[in-house]
């Protein structure tokens, strides 16, 4: 969810509640709190998703390069 609004999407996620309980009228803030836990719930496992993700290691062959070019030159 990187680059989203949370409040829009608060937003969008409370609307989503409204129209699929029929529109019932008086129950915004009732929509609103659990769309936030809703919204709140899908960032905790993006975050998971992201923390689990391993970040790919630098490859070796540049150093081994370096080291071969100074073995070079010591020679």
């Amino acid at each position: 969810m990187n680059g989203v609004n949370l409040h829009e999407e608060i937003l969008t996620v409370a609307r989503n509640l409204f129209e699929r309980s029929g529109k019932v009228e008086g129950r915004d803030l009732d929509n609103w709190l659990k769309a936030e836990r809703i919204v709140m719930a899908r960032f905790k496992q993006q975050d998971k998703l992201t923390a689990e993700t391993p970040t790919p290691k630098k490859s070796t062959s540049t150093t081994k390069r370096r080291i071969t070019r100074k073995s070079a030159t010591k020679i």
